[in-house]
């Protein structure tokens, strides 16, 4: 898939006043500091799309990017970060919660880890919980430039032995880095794909 045209499109805190034109949804979600803006921004091409900042947090809000006219990258708050109220934090959680249970347009949820780190028990916990309300849902490790190649597949299959005490089977695994822009070719091809099969079941006009 080649991203030609993405922009902004809306941000809300409230899931009922996402678009609701049947346009499929992608969203990506992690730990604040994740490199969820720079990823987003390399995987569109854009590098002013998603506001990306050294401070953790950044994003609070639900945004949602139109991609070629044709489907919608949402970008979602980070988790995970102390430094703000418990209130705030609590708003925050409720309205992810809402729009990740309650959305029928959301067709696959990237769940970004920073390759560097051991698995976290936030991470593993999140999406451990997205298996038991049903939303489907990718690995997406970022920053793999930042270690070396041997380092990476140790932690991956530290990943991978931590998440098959809870599962059968890995969901979808990617490998990135904003840098290089390494994985990006194998997520859009995956978006790509389903937005193909869905294409296979919808009714034709």
């Amino acid at each position: 898939m080649v991203i030609k045209e993405a922009s902004f499109v809306i941000s809300n805190s409230d899931y009922t006043k996402c678009p609701n034109d049947g346009k499929a949804e992608y969203a990506f979600i992690g730990r604040s500091n994740v490199g969820k803006s720079s990823l987003i921004n390399m995987l569109t091409g854009n590098k002013k799309l998603a506001k990306t900042s050294g401070k953790p947090g950044k994003t609070q809000l639900i945004n949602h990017f139109i991609i070629n006219n044709e489907w919608y990258l949402v970008d979602l708050p980070g988790y995970g970060y102390a430094k703000v109220s418990k209130s705030a934090r609590a708003n925050w959680e409720k309205f992810i919660v809402d729009y990740l249970t309650k959305s029928e347009q959301l067709m696959n949820l990237f769940v970004l880890l920073d390759s560097r780190l051991e698995p976290q028990k936030i991470d593993v916990e999140f999406m451990n919980w997205c298996g038991e309300k049903g939303i489907p849902f990718s690995m997406v490790f970022t920053k793999i430039d930042k270690l070396s190649s041997t380092a990476l597949q140790k932690n991956l299959a530290k990943y991978k032995k931590e998440m098959l005490k809870y599962w059968d089977a890995l969901p979808p695994v990617f490998t990135t880095s904003s840098e290089s822009a390494f994985g990006k070719e194998k997520v859009l091809n995956y978006i790509d794909n389903i937005n193909d099969s869905l294409k296979e079941v919808l009714p034709k006009n």
